[in-house]
């Protein structure tokens, strides 16, 4: 690549990309583009005000927001002035969020409107570092800051003011301050989950990222003809990465979604050819769709379940190097007008690919997925990582698997099963934890991922689960949690999973129910009660559970199966702690809550 660090990757993108719409985000029902030269302009008066607050190389400030294009720009200006970005997710609570601007020594913050700037105000006197709180939404925020004068709250398009006049008065260079960016200085901190004890600060590096790209790059083709539709946390590294340095790197529209629950809605408007999600997302697509084809008439799902056999049949073929002959070529021209076609303008009708991280993906959504035209992409990494290791790639990909190493990253298997990992893209290191970073990088530079998988033939990789997460049943079994999960998940019963059975003789289950999808069971067996507490008392809703449990379980040696199971009355949420931000399920926060239920499973039970 022509740039060595991302402040440089800015100055180019801007520069052959002054008139072209590179973000949009939707504004009274329409989206609104801001082009490379106004992206830069922005850029550089923010600079200057973060300047002119003392933010220089070794700084740090922070953005607790939801994406849009001023966190995008926030967190460019930042990076412009030497310093680096603590990213901080808005889900989390207060004394979370004060936990990390004290840690990150952040002395600004830009928070996204009244709720997260509230959340500053409560813990302002905890940061001594925090001077500056910036509204990224300009909303008014009025509240105490009560240790002296010098700390300030101003508006997003206040702070672009005062950044504008300093940079005259100074007679600052944008440029120059791009340029003095080293490859080894310090990007950014991104905060691990947390799962167990306090967040660790990851420290990556302009060249970790800048290398990150590359090699991403090597499996995944973007250019500037694509668009995405940003929607996954830009406090993630996978998002971070991917969805916002990689594709303004290649000169990529990005529109930003309003919000989670707008995702589809947003997809058909923006026809984005690009997406990444998490798994849970083609969880819930593929669900949806089965309960949409399971309404229809006795035709329709006919025709459905025909055209599915097409591509399944087809992708076979393709897959091992075949070719579908001249009658499977005309079935599944017709499956692709009768089906395929409709179901992609779900999504906006132009799709290239879809990308899938942060945790395991079902092998049986991604044959979903392709065998109706849509491919996705299982990858894999960490926040440690910058976060990708391996990816997919479109022309050889396998369901299941994570995909070969990119071509920048080595990646081995310790004789414990675990990954390991070396290459441009491992982090500095945690932020002031020198100790743990001993721990996870060894002498020779490997970096132990706490994951357990193992190598194909081809040199795919497959995740088979977190080396905490092995569970070790009293008679000394180890069982893997992610396959039973991934297995039951795919039942439209079932919405959520946790799989329970260390140190006990029999594997046992938590289970969320897709509560709509059980209205409607209910309905059709003439269950009068649609109390969820009741409903999932009934007799013929636990035979129900029964069934899908029992056939998802079929693939699984004896002591694997799941033997016992309880129906919960409601979701894990992030609210409750339960769910990281990329809705994986931390498993002490669902103890904690569940534990008295977990231990009347085991109750009196027997193998």
């Amino acid at each position: 690549m022509a740039f060595q660090t991302i402040t440089e990757m800015f100055l180019q993108t801007t520069s052959q990309h002054a008139d072209k719409p590179l973000y949009y985000h939707k504004r009274r029902d329409h989206w609104e583009g801001l082009r490379g030269k106004d992206i830069r302009t922005t850029v550089e008066d923010l600079a200057y005000g973060l300047v002119s607050l003392g933010i220089a190389k070794g700084k740090h400030a922070a953005i607790v927001s939801n994406n849009s294009p001023r966190w995008a720009m926030a967190d460019y200006g930042i990076l412009c002035t030497g310093g680096a970005t603590a990213s901080i997710y808005p889900t989390l609570a207060a004394s979370q969020v004060a936990y990390i601007l004290k840690h990150s020594e952040s002395r600004v913050v830009f928070a996204e409107d009244e709720e997260q700037a509230g959340k500053i105000l409560e813990v302002w006197d905890d940061c001594p570092d925090l001077k500056t709180l910036i509204v990224i939404n300009d909303t008014q925020v009025t509240g105490k800051t009560t240790k002296g004068s010098d700390r300030a709250i101003i508006s997003f398009i206040d702070f672009l003011e005062l950044g504008h006049e300093y940079g005259k008065e100074q007679g600052l260079d944008f440029e120059a301050m791009c340029r003095d960016c080293k490859p080894e200085d310090v990007l950014t901190l991104i905060y691990t989950s947390g799962t167990t004890g306090e967040p660790k600060g990851v420290m990556l590096t302009h060249h970790n990222m800048i290398s990150n790209i590359e090699g991403a790059l090597e499996h995944i083709q973007i250019d500037e003809t694509d668009s995405l539709l940003s929607s996954l946390p830009l406090s993630h590294s996978f998002e971070r990465m991917a969805g916002h340095f990689l594709a303004f790197s290649r000169g990529a529209a990005v529109y930003y979604a309003e919000s989670i629950e707008k995702v589809g809605e947003n997809m058909q408007e923006a026809k984005p050819t690009v997406l990444l999600h998490v798994p849970r997302f083609y969880e819930k697509v593929h669900s949806r769709v089965l309960e949409s084809i399971s309404q229809s008439s006795g035709l329709r799902q006919k025709i459905f379940w025909w055209a599915l056999a097409q591509g399944k049949a087809v992708l076979k073929l393709t897959m091992t190097g075949g070719k579908p002959g001249w009658w499977l070529r005309k079935k599944h021209g017709l499956a692709g007008k009768l089906v395929f076609s409709k179901l992609k303008e779900r999504v906006g009708g132009r799709i290239r690919f879809f990308v899938s991280g942060a945790a395991p993906l079902s092998a049986e959504i991604g044959e979903f997925f392709a065998s109706l035209g849509m491919i996705v992409l299982e990858g894999y990494g960490l926040t440690e990582t910058s976060p990708a290791l391996a990816v997919n790639k479109l022309e050889k990909f396998k369901f299941g698997s994570v995909g070969p190493a990119i071509p920048n990253v080595e990646l081995k298997i310790a004789e414990n099963g675990e990954i390991l990992a070396k290459g441009p893209n491992i982090m500095k290191g945690y932020y002031k934890d020198p100790e743990a970073s001993a721990e996870v990088i060894d002498n020779d530079g490997w970096f132990h991922t706490g994951d357990i998988g193992e190598f194909d033939g081809d040199g795919y990789l497959t995740i088979t689960d977190r080396l905490k997460s092995i569970l070790v049943t009293s008679g000394g079994k180890n069982v893997a949690p992610a396959p039973l999960e991934n297995a039951m998940i795919l039942s439209p019963y079932i919405e959520q999973v946790m799989i329970i059975g260390d140190e006990r003789n029999f594997i046992s289950a938590l289970l969320v129910p897709n509560f709509e999808n059980l209205n409607t069971f209910a309905e059709e067996k003439s269950i009068k009660s649609r109390d969820r507490k009741t409903l999932v008392q009934d007799p013929q809703v636990i035979e129900l559970f029964e069934r899908e449990v029992e056939t998802a379980m079929e693939p699984f040696a004896r002591f694997e199966r799941v033997k016992k199971f309880l129906l919960l009355t409601r979701e894990f949420t992030i609210d409750e702690g339960e769910l990281t931000p990329t809705l994986k399920v931390k498993r002490k926060e669902v103890f904690d809550h569940f534990g008295e239920e977990i231990e009347s499973i085991y109750a009196n039970a027997s193998q």
